[in-house]
């Protein structure tokens, strides 16, 4: 999974419709996500720091989810289904930290931003949906990333390239005892 952050707001050249654009760490992908007006708001108000006088619907979410003793973990879009994003809300119990305590609610990527935002929680994705999703923020270093590569792959020899991967390789990693014996995947994890 990829920790993205909200890098704004922007509108879509030919529809004028609202799209929020998150971003990876390195600040190298991005992927948009086309919204509405009123979550484009909700949104941005969210980011901002001055407060309504009045509480908007976000706002009465996080104080329900307070009042409720649910604190919002996390944020996990994890999948593209025809066009559209799927995300969920990971709530944890304030009275039980505990793996029970945990649950998940189905929401939509703007719902869950917005409250995302409000609450300073991260926002995850999963490694597939940034790789289908994501456009190229800066595509001048993406070249020179891949101009530099080519430079190291031409100039090392594959017997260097393989002492180099064996000094990578951790020396407490478990390789098999049997060749012929297939490798048990690892386990998905979440992050901490």
């Amino acid at each position: 999974m990829v920790e993205m952050r909200v890098a704004g707001i922007a509108l879509d050249a030919a529809s004028r419709s609202p799209i929020v654009l998150l971003r990876d760490p390195a600040g190298r992908r991005q992927v948009p996500i086309w919204i509405d007006q009123a979550q484009a708001q909700n949104i941005l108000v969210g980011l901002g720091h001055d407060r309504p006088p009045r509480p908007l619907s976000h706002d009465l979410m996080v104080a329900l989810l307070e009042a409720g003793g649910l604190h919002l973990e996390r944020v996990i879009i994890h999948a593209i289904e025809e066009s559209t994003f799927r995300a969920v809300l990971k709530l944890r119990s304030q009275d039980n930290p505990g793996p029970e305590g945990l649950s998940e609610i189905d929401a939509r990527p703007s719902d869950a931003i917005a409250l995302a935002v409000r609450t300073g929680t991260p926002i995850w994705m999963l490694e597939e949906v940034v790789a289908d999703a994501s456009i190229p923020v800066d595509a001048e270093a993406d070249a020179a990333d891949q101009a530099h590569f080519r430079r190291f792959l031409d100039s090392v020899s594959p017997a260097e390239l393989v002492r180099q991967l064996g000094r990578a390789q951790p020396e407490n990693d478990p390789s098999p005892s049997d060749p012929g014996e297939p490798d048990t995947p690892d386990e998905p994890r979440e992050p901490s």
